[in-house]
């Protein structure tokens, strides 16, 4: 496949994400838990786009969740919707191949920044196509860490807010962006270290987790198991380094409340 017409097809549908109009038509799929009118824009003209360059691949949407089935395209439309109706610009279109059990392909793009995240399995991960993504070689007590909390479930406020304080004692600071899939390509650029959080959708993590592999880094459950595509899963990535020690200090906070 030409994945280069991928990419152009996802910084095309980038660019829906800048009509302001459209952000602005929000409607409410439960507590915190948004959806715009920049969303189904998106979700639809990708959906178009990726069925003309090859009809056999499957689509699998946050929008229009269907069933996971090998192969297809996982896309997130926005991740980062909240962010996008109050104008705190990092939110990005997110778009995975998943073939044969595994994430072959991702792009990542931020189109405010103009800043376009891509991998292919084996070739690397790249920045606009020119830098490429390397992790840092930061350890804990050096590194920033992203985290996310789960607007969404805020039943799980404690837990999430709980590991965070473990986290922060050890490590330089904490950062949270509310775009998984940005987190997980600024792990890949060096710009931070590691990112937790205790509930993802595979829309959220298809593209970023390839993208943070090919630069060297790892992802996984909170057990310490690879990551699924089918169903909700926990996250803990990081640039290799920070991992394990996410891993301890997660696993002792839970263990401790149960």
């Amino acid at each position: 496949m030409d994945y280069s017409r991928i990419v152009e097809a996802v910084k095309e549908a980038g660019k829906i994400a800048l009509d302001e109009s459209l952000t602005q038509e929000i409607s409410v799929k439960g507590q915190s838990d948004f959806v715009t009118a920049v969303d189904l824009k998106i979700n639809n003209y990708l959906k178009e786009r990726l069925q003309n360059i090859d009809s056999s691949i499957n689509f699998f949407s946050e929008e229009q969740e269907g069933k996971l089935i090998d192969p297809c395209w996982i896309l997130d439309p926005i991740d980062g919707t909240t962010n996008l109706i109050y104008g705190f610009n990092l939110s990005s279109v997110s778009l995975g191949l998943y073939q044969d059990g595994q994430v072959i392909f991702g792009v990542v793009y931020n189109p405010f920044t103009d800043e376009c995240f891509t991998a292919e399995k084996g070739k690397g991960s790249w920045l606009n196509g020119q830098k490429q993504l390397r992790v840092s070689e930061r350890p804990l007590s050096e590194a920033l860490i992203e985290f996310g909390a789960g607007s969404t479930h805020k039943e799980l406020t404690d837990i999430s807010f709980g590991i965070v304080k473990d986290i922060f004692r050890e490590c330089i600071d904490v950062r949270r962006i509310c775009s998984s899939a940005l987190d997980l390509c600024y792990i890949a650029d060096g710009r931070t270290d590691g990112y937790f959080e205790k509930v993802l959708k595979p829309w959220d993590i298809a593209a970023g987790s390839l993208i943070l592999s090919e630069a060297g880094g790892s992802i996984s459950d909170f057990k310490g198991n690879a990551v699924q595509f089918s169903g909700p899963t926990s996250v803990i990535a990081g640039n290799g380094k920070v991992n394990k020690r996410l891993e301890e200090i997660i696993g002792k906070f839970l263990v401790c409340r149960t």
